[in-house]
């Protein structure tokens, strides 16, 4: 359709909503699935670690109401927005500490009811389980029946809410799944506590599961405070950048009055401000009066402080040393370098990388699927499963819904980004989002283009050779006149240089830039030519006089700009860019990870081949004289031969060959940095930054892979130990435990992301070899294997308890068969465990109950066993009897005796 092209450039716009309420992968789906259906809206990313949605829309369709109520609609809320001033008013600092707080009010609530919850739990337990023989349960279950129903509704109801709001739009997340968990075993328990003789004639001991429905919630809320706590540090980077910026600034009104201490946000453009020594600058600007040398390890990564004089630029949030400076503000506000960096970091935390979709995918259906699960087990372990089939089947579908974590999956993926991010913007490396991270583990090749990135980028005039007959005063006068409406360095070197003798500032006119070739025009009406021997050539101007003495320079690694006057070729100026002193080890950084070094360049090839050598660059890996507009076509050509290219230039010059690599790196400096320019930019100028880039980007995806292995093995595990796999062996999982397990995994996944917080991503750093093979990535995984064979082990260890308590107790097997017990006197030791086995061999319900001691009955229907065990801890003879109406008149009597 003709209307096509007038649709696609329709002008877009990005906004980012803070979403309260998201706990799993889950919720993450649901959101986004009802953002993209919005009219409108062509991208929608939501993340779970910064609970943030970032929307691309087109606002002539859609605005802040209708992607606020698609939120809505998914049942979840947007965060409320700040009271008093507007958040554009606002420093960096004031909306960074006003996040802080809100995260510290939510983590504190956390905690809070996690402890009473854990607490209340604690309580019920030591309730339940001493002394056994001195109260009756159903006593102890009338009195936890409170507690217990506290916590149910007061510490569950953000579980009861999330799945309300998320189960009335027709969804379902992780809150469902713990509150179907919760509500089965504490329901259960109710019915039990207030109908005890029904539960009794079911054949069923009065066993509650108050403690575990308590249990579960504070274990569940210590996971999520935990989980909460990690996830602010992963986004210290953020707030460490942001705490770097200053809170006031010195205005100069008058150089003969005091400065006025004004604040940051009344910082105008224009603005005179001074600095003094050990005192940050406060915005971006320009030096006017003073020297200093300004510590910008901070945002560069460069120890060394970097000299400063008039008409040298400052950024904001750096450290001056020595000196003392006044300068023009430039930039403020949200223009500030800081500002951009922050705002990109932001950006990059809240992006997706391209392997999270496979979590994303699973975790869509994960929650219908576990509870279809749970269902099943009930069913089967109901239908099929020994006696006491009830309690068996309640505790395997609490065990199902409640170990089965779609939380790890959410989080696998972006708490890694946020590290991975944060740590590499403290080092001045930006990455703009998950997908340029992603792909940056991949690069294969890393072209360089000479000038800015190999070399310092501030070519400097080193000879000027005249032909005969020709003043090279006069020479340099006229080629530097017509350099002054050229933007490329080596003119701005050609014009540097004149102007140190106050020249090159005669008329010129008819001025054209020849992209690659150099810029013809006339000066005071003669024909002037500034650019390459082939520019010459070409307009059929003889160079051969001058081309010993180019030669020879050129043998040196100076670039020559051949000048022409008047239609002959009259000198050659040489210009030589100084090779930076770190470009030879981020050669060989990049070379020991398997990588390809190239060069690219426009330069002649002797020029060429000595930066290569000095560099360490293989010859045969070296491309001169090649056109900007062509540097995109040889990148293309590497990508044919199956490599992943990652394309190192200033961000500007070089747009379509950073455009056309697999990944662009734009290298600048400071408040030049062209932030919008490449997937990655590297706010410092040292070569050794794009080493450092790949290594943290290959360190984060290992440690995404880690996690989704982690959420992914977890989940395939446990949910059939939970279901009763294992139950032939002796081994069940119980509720606790599967909470306990549950938030542990969630809490793993982070901890395990934070450790990115200590990789040296500087680039000057200390960075270790990376080595392959699966010994070096297990290896790499010690962490997430120590945590799975700690869990493992303190779970053996309280299945060994439980097993070994079995083991040591005295088992008593005692049969109903023709109203009578048999045997009808049991004798145990007191002070242990017995273990007592009652089958009911007869057609009418029978149970064994001891007078005089508390909670020592087996019920059974006809034909069904029930098990109690309970420890013995009162000596004496004991009336054992059936209370069913008859059967003690009948003689179903026998006798207990508890040896001392």
């Amino acid at each position: 359709m003709t209307t096509e092209p007038a649709a696609l450039a329709r002008p877009t716009a990005e906004l980012r909503l803070p979403i309260a309420g998201m706990t799993c992968a889950s919720c993450v789906n649901r959101i986004e699935r009802f953002l993209k259906k919005t009219p409108g809206v062509e991208t929608a990313t939501v993340n779970l670690a910064t609970e943030t949605a970032t929307i691309r829309y087109l606002p002539e369709l859609a605005g802040h109401a209708e992607l606020a109520g698609a939120i809505e609609a998914a049942g979840y809320d947007l965060k409320p927005a700040p009271a008093g001033e507007s958040t554009a008013s606002r420093s960096l600092r004031e909306a960074a500490e006003a996040d802080t707080e809100e995260r510290t009010a939510a983590a504190n609530r956390l905690l809070r009811e996690a402890a009473v919850s854990i607490g209340v739990a604690v309580a019920i337990m030591i309730a339940m389980f001493w002394p056994q023989t001195t109260v009756p349960m159903t006593d102890i279950n009338r009195v936890v029946l409170v507690p217990a129903t506290f916590i149910q509704l007061w510490a569950g109801r953000r579980f009861y809410g999330a799945a309300w709001r998320a189960g009335r739009h027709g969804g379902l997340t992780m809150d469902t799944l713990v509150a179907v968990g919760t509500t089965a075993a504490w329901a259960y328990s109710v019915v039990v506590t207030l109908f005890p003789e029904a539960i009794h004639e079911a054949g069923l001991h009065p066993e509650t599961y108050f403690d575990s429905s308590t249990i579960i919630i504070g274990l569940i809320l210590l996971g999520r405070w935990l989980e909460a706590r990690a996830k602010t540090q992963a986004a210290g980077a953020i707030r460490r950048l942001i705490g770097l910026q200053a809170t006031s600034a010195r205005l100069v009104r008058d150089p003969a009055a005091t400065d006025e201490v004004i604040a940051i946000e009344d910082v105008r453009p224009g603005d005179l401000l001074r600095v003094r020594p050990g005192e940050r600058i406060p915005v971006d600007g320009v030096v006017t009066d003073g020297a200093s040398a300004v510590d910008e390890a901070m945002l560069t990564g460069e120890a060394m402080p970097v000299a400063k004089a008039p008409g040298d630029e400052v950024i904001g949030a750096t450290l001056n040393t020595t000196g003392s400076f006044v300068f023009r503000a430039t930039r403020v506000g949200a223009d500030t370098a800081l500002a951009r960096i922050v705002a990109l970091v932001e950006r990059a935390q809240g992006s997706k990388a391209p392997i999270q979709r496979l979590a994303d995918r699973v975790s869509e259906a994960f929650v219908p699927a576990v509870l279809l699960i749970a269902a099943a087990t009930f069913i089967g372990w109901f239908a099929l499963g020994a006696e006491p089939r009830l309690t068996l089947a309640l505790t395997a579908f609490i065990g199902v819904v409640i170990v089965a974590c779609p939380c790890a999956m959410g989080l696998a993926t972006p708490t890694a980004i946020m590290a991975g991010t944060g740590r590499g913007a403290e080092a001045g490396i930006l990455f703009r989002g998950g997908e340029a991270l992603e792909v940056a583990h991949r690069v294969s090749v890393v072209v360089f283009d000479k000038t800015g990135t190999l070399t310092a980028g501030r070519p400097e005039v080193e000879a000027i050779e005249a032909a005969d007959g020709v003043d090279p005063l006069e020479l340099l006068d006229l080629a530097a006149s017509l350099e002054r409406g050229s933007e490329h360095p080596l003119g701005a070197a050609v014009v540097a240089r004149a102007n140190r003798d106050e020249l090159g500032f005669r008329v010129a006119n008819d001025f054209n830039a020849i992209s690659g070739k150099g810029v013809v025009g006339t000066v005071d009406g003669r024909p002037v030519i500034v650019g390459t021997a082939s520019l010459l050539a070409g307009l059929g101007i003889a160079t051969e006089s001058l081309e010993p003495a180019a030669a020879l320079l050129a043998g040196t690694g100076k670039t020559m700009a051949w000048v022409a006057i008047d239609g002959r070729a009259a000198g050659v100026i040489a210009i030589a860019d100084p090779i930076k002193p770190e470009a030879a080890a981020a050669v060989r950084e990049l070379e020991r990870a398997g990588i390809e070094v190239w060069m690219i360049t426009g330069d002649s090839r002797s020029t060429a081949d000595i930066v290569a050598a000095a560099t360490g660059i293989d010859p045969a890996r070296v491309l001169a004289e090649v056109l900007p507009g062509d540097k995109a076509a040889a990148v293309e050509r590497l990508q044919a031969g199956r490599h992943v290219v990652a394309m190192v230039g200033d961000g500007v010059n070089d747009a379509p060959a950073l455009a056309r690599a697999d990944i662009g790196i734009a290298i600048g400096s400071g408040a030049d940095v062209a932030i919008e320019a490449a997937g990655v930019t590297l706010v410092g100028g040292d070569p050794r930054g794009v080493a450092a880039a790949i290594a943290l980007s290959r360190a984060t995806m290992a440690t995404i892979r880690e996690n989704l292995f982690w959420a992914f093995a977890y989940n395939i595990l446990l949910i059939p130990v939970a279901m009763g796999v294992l139950v032939p062996f002796g081994l069940t999982l119980n509720p606790a435990l599967a909470a306990a397990a549950m938030a542990l995994s969630s809490v793993a996944v982070v901890t395990n992301s934070l450790r990115l917080r200590r990789f040296d991503a500087r680039p000057a750093g200390n960075r270790q070899d990376p080595t392959r093979g699966r010994v070096a990535h297990l290896r790499r995984s010690w962490y997430l294997v120590a945590v799975a064979i700690v869990s493992l082990g303190f779970a053996g260890s309280a299945m060994a308890a439980d097993r070994a308590i079995d083991a040591g107790a005295t088992h008593v097997t005692v049969t109903a068969r023709n109203v009578r017990f048999e045997p009808a006197e049991v004798r145990v030791r007191s002070g242990g465990f017995v273990v007592i086995r009652f089958t009911n061999a007869d057609s009418v319900f029978h149970d064994w109950n001891v007078e005089g001691l508390a909670n020592v009955d087996a019920g059974a229907r006809p034909g069904q066993t029930q098990q109690i065990r309970v420890r013995m801890d009162r000596p004496g003879t004991y009336r054992i009897v059936c209370t069913s109406d008859g059967h003690e008149a009948s003689g179903m009597v026998g006798t207990l005796v508890v040896e001392p």
